[in-house]
């Protein structure tokens, strides 16, 4: 996958992540619609670190990835 252009990314961050550690996920802009569910790539960056690296997903990677996590496949513990 190319690196997507990231300067219009509307990021969002959980509403759960509280003052902590998180990351924050947006959909591009440019790479399907604006809305996450048909958008074709959807950006994954730390939050203390904004100007940093981002990681980039195909929608379909990141619903399976998140699917995981919620049914508890991808525990750390």
């Amino acid at each position: 996958m190319t690196n997507p252009d990231l300067s219009h990314a509307k990021w969002r961050k959980s509403s759960h992540s509280g003052n902590g550690s998180c990351v924050e996920v947006a959909p591009v802009p440019g790479a399907g619609s604006a809305a996450a569910e048909s958008c074709d790539v959807i950006a994954v960056r730390d939050s203390k670190d904004r100007r940093g690296p981002a990681l980039s997903f195909t929608f379909r990677q990141w619903r399976s990835f998140a699917a995981g996590i919620k049914a508890g496949e991808l525990s750390l513990s």
